[in-house]
C-alpha cells in the first residue's frame, strides 16, 4: 500500500482549481430544425464521421507504408531474407555475442596458463633446487 503524506501535493502537479461562484456564459443553443427520431443521425454527425473514418484509414496506409519500409530497410542492412524477423534478430545478436564470450574464454585460459607456469617454475626452483628442504 502507498505511504500517505499528509500536506500538499506532491511535486509537478498542480493545485486543484478554485473555482468561483459566476458561470461562465454560454453562447445560445441553435435552434433545432426540426425533431429527429431517436438513434437518427443528422448530416453534421454524418459529416464529422466521414472525416474521422477517412483520417483513421490514412494513419492506418502510413503506419502500413512506414513497416514496409523499415522490412526494406533490414533487409538492405544485411540481415538474412527469408527468417522472421526476431528469428534473424536473435540469431545476428546470439553469434556476436558468442564471438565476445569465445575470446574471452581463451584469454581466461591464456592467464591460467601463465599461472600454472608460474606455479611450476616456482616449485622447480624452490623445491628441486634446494632452496627449501621439506
Amino acid at each position: 500500500m502507498a505511504k500517505r503524506q499528509r500536506g500538499g501535493s506532491r511535486p509537478g502537479q498542480r493545485a486543484p482549481l478554485q473555482r468561483g461562484g459566476t458561470p461562465a456564459v454560454r453562447p445560445p443553443a441553435k435552434p433545432a430544425a426540426a425533431p429527429r427520431p431517436a438513434g437518427s443521425l443528422s448530416s453534421d454527425d454524418l459529416a464529422r464521421a466521414e472525416e474521422l473514418e477517412a483520417r483513421i484509414v490514412a494513419e492506418e496506409r502510413a503506419a502500413a507504408s512506414s513497416m514496409a519500409r523499415g522490412r526494406d530497410r533490414r533487409r538492405v542492412e544485411g540481415f538474412p531474407a527469408g527468417r522472421g524477423r526476431s528469428a534473424g534478430t536473435l540469431a545476428v545478436v546470439a553469434e556476436e555475442e558468442y564471438r565476445y564470450v569465445a575470446r574471452d574464454l581463451r584469454r581466461i585460459a591464456a592467464v591460467f596458463a601463465l599461472i600454472f607456469g608460474i606455479l611450476i617454475v616456482s616449485w622447480l626452483v624452490i623445491v628441486v633446487g634446494g632452496l627449501v628442504t621439506i
